[in-house]
């Protein structure tokens, strides 16, 4: 009994020591293999399974429920940002509140008079031009943030409500990228609307760039986002984007090679009749008559600058050859902004030079001539600039410049170097081919040729090669193209011809109406047969260039189903219809006008597909009449598949150009 009494008492020490030793953990007791690690004591099992069959609890669901469920991005970000903008809002820290939030003191507030809000649909129209984007940024001036002020001052948002327009349920139709322009947009909140003169107060309160056409009572649940089915986009081009590559041009010499290796030159040569014979008259009627007149030293230096074929020197020349840039990457290209530093750079040369245009290759073509002949150059800078007479002041004790606040002509040259005489003529000759496209007016074949091209986007496709960081098989790059139509007459502004493009879809996708209008101009542009197109909706990856941001607006958004059920309830339609002279006469003044002095001082088209054309890779030769195989010889597709994943990250990921900002 003794022992046994010392035994027991030995086992209780060991179990309070070690409880595991006689209790077992739920995670130390065997589990069939089938189930190990789904059972009810695996923490992993809480939310934790990384099993695909887990994720979100498919299983549970429909595919289809599961998808939407799962992917409104939308809804997830705008409850982000509405959680994180509420919590700045509600710690009271100074200084926190976003930039459109307009304070009223609690005294302010209780002393207003209740009045109810109804739910309405505000159609409005703007010019990009300096905003940062049309939704709501707390630290950034933007469309809706000038819009939610306007409707505090006018009384149509209570002082209560005026620090969060979540608080009036806000909700845009379209997002809009920096810089990009709407005629019309809609959006839908809660509003103070019983004065009768509420649109005539809201405007008084914004600038010219901003309108509210119209308000209009809409049911409880009326969602300008949700409600929308479909949605037009215009599209602004001039008719030079339609002429060949030079001859002389890397791609112009391509399409020529290549048509000849399979066959197709007559073939080619029908597509680019009718404008067969530009570069010819051009160089007889522009550059002839002046190249004439330079020396016989610098001629050929001109030419190759002002066509841009030659590369820099060897190294540059293999570079290129073998495809080792991007044209997805070109800044050139892509009409990606310049740096602060780029910008002042500009300015400064066009300071010393207003008469001379810049373009965007200058610099390239003029280093490539000075590496070529350099003694040559700089003799006839010494013949053809001479420096200006240093001033001659009239009191000998003020011999200096500086003390009549004149600039020395030493210190100006040096910072700002005079032209030499290559470049002189090269800008001179720049600026008569820019006068030769501008004079160029597009024949009805040409016109027919584009309509054919824009009518093979309409219908369900998809359009992976026309965004970024989507494949083939994404279900989310098919999409519905009901219209894509060119207006009957073309619009002449400044002697400058231009196009209106429009396009009619369900919904869009990051950047896929910049290089939807890309791709058709260089199908035409090319002599490429216009299957490429439908070719572009394969599995192969095709490096479609954008389109400059510059020329895209959106027209209106479409509520046809929603317009519909109200017909029978006799409520109001959302529409611009009732505005359109109105709108008219405002979207020539703050939206087409800004587009073409834009256009007309920077040249962005010009420049654009002059560096395209220049552009010394295999990633475009698609457009040849070789096709696509023109590309795998260089091993360009696998090239422009893995840089245009690489873009994607640089860019940023999107769903939709309705969805979230397009550059357009």
């Amino acid at each position: 009994m003794e022992a046994s009494s010392t035994t027991n008492t030995s086992n209780e020490a060991l179990n309070e020591r070690s409880p595991s030793l006689t209790e077992p953990s739920p995670s130390s007791v065997a589990t069939p293999s089938h189930t190990r690690g789904r059972g009810r004591g695996n923490p992993r099992s809480r939310g934790a399974t990384r099993g695909r069959g887990d994720r979100k609890k498919r299983q549970d669901v429909g595919r289809s429920e599961w998808a939407r469920k799962s992917g409104d991005r939308r809804a997830r970000n705008d409850a982000a940002q509405e959680s994180a903008k509420r919590q700045r809002l509600d710690d009271g820290t100074p200084g926190r509140k976003p930039v459109y939030a307009v304070d009223f003191s609690k005294e302010e507030i209780e002393g207003e008079e209740r009045r109810p809000k109804r739910k309405v649909a505000v159609m409005i129209g703007y010019s990009g031009s300096g905003y940062k984007g049309m939704q709501l940024n707390d630290k950034e001036k933007t469309i809706e943030g000038d819009l939610f002020q306007a409707f505090v001052a006018a009384g149509a948002v209570s002082k209560a409500n005026a620090d969060d327009p979540k608080k009036s349920a806000l909700v845009r139709c379209a997002r809009t990228d920096k810089g990009v322009h709407a005629a019309g947009n809609v959006i839908s909140m809660k509003l103070i609307i019983e004065d009768p003169d509420i649109v005539q107060k809201i405007n008084d309160n914004l600038s010219p760039q901003i309108r509210v056409w119209g308000i209009v009572r809409t049911n409880a649940s009326f969602s300008a986002y949700q409600l929308c089915d479909s949605r037009i986009y215009e599209y602004l081009i001039p008719s030079h984007c339609f002429l060949p590559p030079h001859p002389e041009s890397y791609l112009g010499k391509k399409l020529v090679e290549l048509a000849e290796e399979v066959g197709d030159l007559e073939g080619y040569r029908e597509r680019q009749e009718e404008v067969a014979t530009f570069w010819a008259e051009t160089e007889e009627q522009y550059i002839k008559p002046f190249l004439e007149t330079l020396d016989l030293s610098i001629r050929q230096l001109v030419l190759d600058a002002l066509y841009h074929n030659a590369p820099a020197d060897k190294d540059e020349e293999n570079r290129l050859d073998r495809g080792t840039r991007s044209l997805e990457d070109d800044p050139a290209i892509q009409d990606q902004p310049m740096t602060e530093k780029e910008n002042q750079t500009k300015h400064a040369a066009n300071a010393d030079h207003p008469s001379l245009p810049q373009e965007g290759d200058t610099n390239t073509a003029i280093s490539l001539a000075r590496k070529s002949n350099p003694d040559s150059q700089t003799s006839q800078a010494q013949e053809s600039t001479q420096a200006p007479p240093r001033p001659t002041s009239p009191d000998p004790d003020q011999s200096d410049p500086s003390a009549n606040n004149l600039p020395d002509p030493d210190t100006q040259e040096a910072k700002h170097p005079l032209p030499t005489a290559v470049e002189t003529a090269l800008r001179t000759l720049r600026h008569a081919l820019i006068a030769a496209k501008n004079a160029y007016r597009l024949p009805a074949a040409r016109l027919s040729r584009i309509r054919s091209a824009l009518a093979l986007y309409n219908g369900t496709h998809s359009f992976h090669n026309y965004t970024v960081a989507k494949s083939a098989r994404d279900p989310s790059a098919q999409r519905i193209i009901k219209s894509f139509t060119l207006a009957p007459a073309p619009l002449l502004i400044n002697g400058t011809e231009w196009l209106s493009l429009r396009v009619h879809g369900q919904s869009f996708m990051m950047h896929q109406i910049r290089k939807m209008v890309s791709m058709a101009a260089l199908v035409v542009r090319c002599g490429c047969p216009p299957g490429r197109i439908a070719e572009s909706y394969g599995p192969l990856r095709m490096v479609v260039p954008k389109a400059p941001g510059l020329g895209l607006l959106l027209e209106r958004p479409v509520f046809e189903s929603y317009n519909a059920r109200g017909r029978g309830e006799g409520r109001a339609e959302v529409g611009f219809e009732g505005w359109e002279g109105e709108m008219g006469e405002w979207k020539q003044r703050e939206i087409y006008e800004r587009i073409f002095r834009e256009e007309e001082r920077d040249r962005i088209f010009h420049v654009m597909f002059s560096n395209i054309d220049n552009f010394r890779s295999a990633q475009l030769l698609y457009l040849s009449s070789k096709g696509v195989a023109a590309c795998e010889e260089g091993g360009e597709l696998a090239l422009a598949g893995r840089q245009g994943r690489e873009a994607a990250v640089v860019e940023g990921e999107s769903e939709d150009e309705d969805g979230e900002p397009e550059d357009g």
